[in-house]
């Protein structure tokens, strides 16, 4: 099951740089960064895939989508000075709330 949420981490992980990648491709302009995109999104699905094995996907999809929509907004703020409102954190608060809740008290994270 440990090994199952490592996979998890990774592939968030991979999903994170893989959307950033994308992002620095500038529509697939730029053909290093449009490479490392593919390449790192498909690791991500494949891991994805070995986590779901042993993790229910309600779980799994939820930390996956979350954590990476967390992370990913982060880095557009920090590294392409994108603007960030009062909606848009309310709106990412409400989205990790809702992974915490459905990590603890969801039937499926039992």
């Amino acid at each position: 099951m440990l090994l199952s949420y490592i996979y998890l981490a990774l592939a968030i992980v991979a999903e994170i740089f893989g959307t950033a990648f994308l992002k620095a491709s500038e529509g697939f302009t730029r053909l290093g960064y449009s490479i490392l995109s593919f390449i790192l999104l498909f690791f991500c699905f494949y891991i994805f895939s070995l986590a779901l094995k042993n993790i229910n996907l309600s779980i799994a999809y939820a930390l996956w989508s979350g954590i990476g929509i967390i992370a990913t907004s982060i880095i557009g703020v920090v590294f392409w000075h994108e603007k960030i409102d009062l909606p848009t954190l309310i709106g990412i608060g409400l989205i990790l709330l809702g992974v915490i809740v459905v990590n603890l008290f969801g039937s499926a994270s039992e």
